[in-house]
C-alpha cells in the first residue's frame, strides 16, 4: 500500500514521494485515513515510527481542501507540544510537507520574542504549533484568534503533564470551540492519559499498532553495573575506544548535565550540555552544533527525550536512570529511528535497581547487567538505601487529573 491510497492531495503525494517516502510505517496506515474524515483519534506507536506525518498529511489535506473552497486564511490547526524542541520539530514537519502548498505554519514558544512570533502570526496562519504557556500568553492578551479553530493536536500529551501543564491546558480547552477534531498521539500511554482522554475526545479511534509501553525493537539495549563515581569514567572509555563520533547522554538534573560536560572536557571529549536553565539561543546553538558534528557529546535531561530528532544518530547512554520509567522508552527513542538500528546503553549503580526494576516492570522485559572489564562494581561497599521517594509523576498526575490512586482506594476499603 502506497500513500496515494490514503486519498491525499496530488500536491501533498508529490512532496511525499519527493522526500523518499514510499510506504506509509503502520502508524499512518491507520492514524491518516481516521484524521481524514474528522475522526478524534487516540493513537500511540514507537518512537520515530512517522507518528508527525501521520496527523500533519492528512491536516494539511483537509486545510488545502478548504482553502479551494474559499475559506479565507485562519488558525484551522493547532499542535500543543511539551517542550520547544519538539516544537520546532512539528512545525518544521508542517513546512517540509506542505512545501508545494499555500498554507502558512507557524511556531510559538516561551524563550524568545512574542514580538517575532506576533510578526509571523499577522502575516497569515492556517497552523499553529505552540507550548502551552505561549500559547496560553497569547490567548490571554487577546492577540490570537482560535474561534475558527478546526482541530486540536496534544502531541506527547503524557509529557506535558508530566511537566505539570495541566492547568495551562484546561485554560487553553476554555478559550476553544466545543465543537472540533481532537488527536492525542504519543508513543507511552498511561490511566491518567486515557482518563483525560474521556474529558476530550468523543468517540476516538483508538490506534495501537505496537504492544504499549513498548520499547524500539530496532534499538539495542544493553545495561553495565558499574559503582556511581566511575560512571564519568566508563562514559568517557566507551566513547574514546569505541570512537564514538556522536552520543545523546542523559542525565537527571540540569546541575548533573554541567557537571558531566565539564568532567568529560578534561577527558577531551567535545561536550556540550542541554536542558531548561539554557536560552532558546543557546539551546538552538548547542543542538545545531552537535548536528553538525562539531560536539561529540551532548549531555540532556529529559527535556530533550522527545523533541530531538537527529538523522542517524546512533547511541544513546542513559548515565543515570530517570525517575519516571515511561522517560527511558523516550530517551532511547532518540536512537533506531526510522527503521535504522540503534544502541541504547543505561549506566547502572546498585543504588539504582530499583529504577531499573519499574523500567522492567514497564516494558516487559528483563535485563541482565553485564560487568565491563576495569570497571566492575565493588561488591564489598555498604549501598546506601534509596532516599525517601517524592510522590511519584503518575500520583501527581492522578491529583492534578482529580483521581484516586489505586493505593488509596484499597486504603478506604478498609476503613
Amino acid at each position: 500500500m502506497g500513500f496515494a491510497s490514503l486519498g491525499l492531495h496530488q500536491d501533498i503525494l508529490n512532496q511525499v514521494n519527493e522526500l523518499g517516502y514510499n510506504t506509509p510505517t503502520p502508524i499512518q496506515r491507520a492514524a491518516i485515513p481516521a484524521v481524514l474524515i474528522g475522526k478524534d483519534v487516540m493513537a500511540g506507536a514507537q518512537t520515530g515510527t512517522g507518528k508527525t506525518a501521520a496527523f500533519a498529511l492528512p491536516l494539511l489535506h483537509r486545510i488545502q481542501h478548504n482553502k479551494s473552497t474559499n475559506q479565507a486564511q485562519c488558525i484551522q490547526v493547532l499542535v500543543l507540544t511539551p517542550t520547544r524542541e519538539l516544537a520546532q520539530q512539528v512545525h518544521a514537519s508542517f513546512v517540509k510537507y506542505g512545501q508545494n502548498l499555500s498554507i502558512r505554519s507557524v511556531v510559538a514558544y516561551g524563550g524568545a520574542s512574542i514580538n517575532v512570533q506576533l510578526d509571523a502570526l499577522q502575516q497569515g496562519c492556517d497552523v499553529l504549533v505552540a507550548t502551552p504557556g505561549r500559547l496560553l500568553e497569547l490567548i490571554m492578551k487577546n492577540l490570537i484568534d482560535v474561534s475558527t479553530l478546526q482541530t486540536l493536536v496534544l502531541d506527547e500529551a503524557d509529557r506535558m503533564l508530566d511537566m505539570g501543564f495541566i492547568i495551562d491546558i484546561q485554560r487553553i480547552l476554555k478559550n476553544l470551540p466545543q465543537t472540533r477534531q481532537t488527536l492525542f498521539f504519543s508513543a507511552t500511554f498511561n490511566d491518567d492519559i486515557f482518563a483525560l482522554s474521556k474529558t476530550l475526545l468523543k468517540d476516538p479511534q483508538l490506534i495501537e499498532v505496537d504492544s504499549r509501553n513498548t520499547t524500539a525493537t530496532q534499538v539495542e539495549q544493553r545495561i553495565y553495573a558499574v559503582d556511581k563515581n566511575r560512571k564519568s569514567a566508563l562514559l568517557s572509555f566507551l566513547i574514546g575506544s569505541k570512537n564514538w563520533q556522536q552520543v545523546l547522554i542523559f542525565t537527571r538534573t540540569k546541575q548533573g548535565a554541567d557537571e558531566l560536560a565539564s568532567e568529560m572536557h578534561k577527558d577531551g571529549i567535545a561536550t556540550q550540555s542541554f536542558h531548561g536553565d539554557k536560552s532558546q539561543g543557546a539551546r538552538e546553538r548547542v543542538l545545531a552544533d552537535f548536528k553538525a558534528g562539531k560536539v561529540r557529546a551532548l549531555i540532556a535531561t529529559d527535556v530533550a527525550a522527545r523533541g530531538i530528532d537527529i538523522d542517524q544518530l546512533q547511541y544513546v547512554v542513559n548515565h543515570e536512570l530517570p525517575y519516571n520509567a515511561e522517560d527511558y522508552i523516550h530517551r532511547i527513542g532518540r536512537t533506531g529511528r526510522a527503521g535504522a538500528m540503534g544502541l541504547a546503553i543505561s549506566l547502572v549503580s546498585e543504588a539504582e535497581r530499583y529504577l531499573l526494576t519499574d523500567i522492567e516492570k514497564l516494558v516487559g522485559e528483563s535485563f541482565v547487567p553485564q560487568w565491563l572489564p576495569g570497571f566492575e562494581p565493588d561488591l564489598t561497599k555498604t549501598v546506601d538505601a534509596p532516599k525517601k521517594r517524592q510522590p511519584s509523576k503518575k500520583e501527581l498526575r492522578a491529583k492534578a487529573l482529580g483521581l484516586t490512586s489505586s493505593k488509596n482506594k484499597k486504603a478506604k476499603r478498609k476503613h
